[in-house]
């Protein structure tokens, strides 16, 4: 079988520059070794004279499906034209003809010309005006594959028979290349693809590949549609003392089944003004990220989609904010190294931390962060004005708060052990005094339990954190001490000094497609709701992301208990606080320990199926004991077992397909909180299951 080869080509010298030589004109190429020796080597074996006239043809093995000898036809030659740039150059005051510089009377506009795509034939003369003649005769260069935009950036020197200058350096050609003859099929991992503008995998101006004014000012546009479907069972309190779903019910949970589907769209406008790697930061950026959402519950117990029974046992929800705005700029270059630092205003996202343990969302802030030792070193400060969250969909509102955060880390790659990255934190909270009813009319702040009067929480966490792998091991810890005080918290009913610890740790390790994980979460509690220490540990706003929590039903699912939940929604802590997104931290609480085994599997590059079997039970049930007038409860919570499914159908985050399926096997602690006060579905066990496809552009 003939090999693939190619057609001769001569390469030659000019001006101490090496490239490709065809006809009159010179193409700038970056053609690969291999290329060039198969052009020369068997080709001039054979007694052919290289001529400079002659244009790199390849040539394409079409495969046989009966495995005998493969069919070589030649792929005919593309018809050369300028860089892709849309609409031409404009002004234009200068023409080149005959290698010398005319300047002539032209348009200081030019009609609108989209040049063809390079697998196009470039239109015949005789429908072309004399300027586009111009543009599309003479020139030996190849169009860029992606969709690019219209350039802004003019010739300062004309061109002659062997040069064309072309000054934007984004838009540099590239030949059209069909690698396997069969038409780049969607779907497929297929090279040298060619952009569309709806098109955001391959190179395309809205995203950010070519600027759009001048050589490094670019934009950015992403749009994310999620759509989550969600059915689960809880523990689902009745209101037998004013009005039931069904008569006769007297017992204070009754049916627990509930449905949930959410969708929420973002528009992501980032303009910045640097360079596309990842190496250079910005100069200067500034993004607007418009957010909506709609949602749908559908429960079967009256008083859960509102304190007031007549609104029945359906609720829809829909919001519409401003989700991200902020302006950033390079304060200073900080080494050669392409260190920094620059400040960022408005609001924003930021994790203080690996798993989102104590702190992960977007916010109105003041930033100020950058890099040292050549980026092994990096560092943050920032400061939170907190704004309201909408109750439903979880995106900010437009009211303040009256909370302050600040945050302080500093995180050392390498430290110790090469792939190992340390972490060492601060943490200030000062969540002020305040009253508000949610948007659904239940009462979230204060808590509604024991004295409920509105107070200040002031806390400061102190926390060291480690992520990467010591030689073939993974490993992730995190441990935080919070030290502070509570005016009034609702629970003790007093003043209370704040004094709780939280831990955990994770180690994984891989083999081949398979990673296998063990891991251990603590969160203190308190002893004695009766003294004036709280001794529980409660988070600011946390995201956790530990234990399998994604999929988990305690780490996914809001447990409620009584006005409060013994479980937050994408948490991990048991605090018994009102809302994680509009309650204040809560340290009195009955803490928690967690013991996880793991494994994920790659099935395939597209498939990933993620495993976790979780035990938990209470550190502490002083306050549990308390707060529902029950004697002695055990501490065991139950066996949570989980598995979810990550699909990536094109091999990249454009089309993301989750689902899961969880379960709560409960034991005596748990069951004894719910059963001692009648069920129709004893708390035996419960299901949660959800699939959710994230689209994004």
């Amino acid at each position: 079988m003939k090999p693939v080869s190619y057609a001769p080509a001569f390469i030659y010298s000019l001006k101490g520059s090496t490239m490709p030589h065809y006809g009159k004109r010179t193409t700038l190429r970056l053609v690969p070794l291999w290329v060039v020796l198969l052009s020369a080597g068997p080709v001039l074996a054979q007694g052919d004279t290289p001529t400079i006239t002659q244009r790199l043809v390849p040539e394409r093995v079409l495969p046989n499906p009966r495995g005998r000898a493969a069919i070589i036809e030649p792929i005919p030659a593309v018809p050369v034209r300028p860089p892709l740039m849309n609409e031409p150059l404009e002004p234009l005051s200068i023409l080149e003809t005959g290698g010398k510089i005319l300047a002539e009377e032209v348009p200081t506009s030019l009609p609108d010309f989209v040049l063809p795509q390079p697998n196009e034939p470039i239109p015949p003369k005789s429908e072309l005006s004399p300027i586009e003649q111009v543009l599309t005769t003479g020139r030996d260069f190849e169009p860029p594959s992606g969709f690019t935009g219209k350039s802004s950036v003019e010739p300062r020197t004309g061109g002659n028979d062997d040069f064309l200058p072309v000054e934007d350096r984004w838009r540099l050609g590239a030949p059209y290349w069909d690698r396997y003859g069969i038409g780049f099929p969607l779907g497929e991992d297929y090279p040298y693809k060619l952009g569309r503008w709806w098109d955001p995998y391959n190179q395309n101006v809205l995203k950010g590949d070519y600027p759009i004014f001048g050589q490094h000012t670019f934009l950015k546009f992403t749009a994310t549609l999620a759509t989550l479907f969600e059915g689960r069972q809880l523990p689902t309190a009745t209101t037998p003392f004013e009005s039931t779903a069904r008569a006769f019910q007297t017992d204070f949970f009754g049916r627990p089944n509930q449905g949930f589907v959410s969708q929420t769209l973002l528009l992501s406008y980032d303009l910045f003004h640097g360079d596309t790697t990842a190496f250079k930061p910005f100069d200067w950026r500034v993004k607007l990220t418009p957010a909506f959402n709609v949602n749908l519950l559908n429960v079967e117990e009256l008083g859960v989609v509102s304190p007031n029974v007549t609104k029945g046992l359906n609720r829809d929800r829909g919001w519409a904010t401003l989700q991200e705005y902020f302006v950033e700029t390079k304060l200073a270059d900080l080494s050669p190294q392409y260190d920094f630092v620059s400040a960022r205003v408005g609001s924003q996202p930021f994790t203080s931390d690996f798993r989102g343990f104590i702190f992960s969302d977007i916010n109105r802030a003041a930033r100020l962060f950058g890099t040292l030792n050549g980026n092994r070193d990096q560092f943050n400060l920032i400061f939170f004005r907190q704004a309201e969250k909408d109750t439903n969909s979880g995106l900010n509102g437009f009211k303040d708060r009256n909370q302050n955060i600040a945050i302080a880390n500093y995180y050392r790659q390498d430290f110790l052990f090469p792939g190992y990255t340390a972490q060492a934190s601060v943490h200030y909270n000062d969540d002020g005094p305040s009253f508000l009813f949610d948007r659904n009319q239940f009462l979230v702040r204060p808590d509604p339990v024991g004295v409920f009067q509105p107070h200040r929480v002031q806390a400061v966490y102190l926390g060291f954190a480690g992520d990467g792998h010591i030689d073939r091991y993974n490993v992730s810890h995190a441990f935080y001490w919070a030290l502070g005080h509570d005016s009034m918290n609702p629970l003790a009913g007093q003043p209370t000094d704040i004094n709780g610890k939280m831990a955990a740790l994770e180690l994984s390790y891989d083999r081949d497609w398979a990673r296998f994980r063990v891991s251990g979460f603590y969160q203190s509690g308190d002893g004695n709701i009766n003294d004036s220490h709280a001794t529980g540990f409660d988070s600011i706003l946390d995201n956790v992301n530990f234990a399998g929590s994604e999929f988990s039903f305690w780490g996914r699912q809001q447990i409620p208990l009584f006005g409060v939940n013994l479980a937050q929604r994408n948490s991990i802590f048991s605090d018994l606080r009102s809302s994680k997104l509009q309650g204040q931290s809560n340290f009195v609480n009955p803490g928690l320990w967690i013991i996880n085994a793991g494994v994920d599997f790659d099935l395939t590059p597209r498939l990933r199926m993620i495993n976790n079997a979780n035990f938990m039970w209470f550190d502490k049930t002083n306050v549990l004991e308390q707060f529902t007038f029950q004697g002695q409860l055990d501490r065991e919570i139950g066996l949570d077992l989980s598995s979810g499914f990550e699909y990536r159908p094109l091999l990249n985050n454009n089309i993301i397909m989750l689902g899961g399926v969880s379960s709560l096997i409960p034991t005596n602690g748990f069951k004894q909180l719910y059963n001692n006060f009648g069920s129709e579905g004893k708390a035996d066990m419960l299901f949660a299951a959800f699939a959710e496809i994230v689209l994004t552009y």
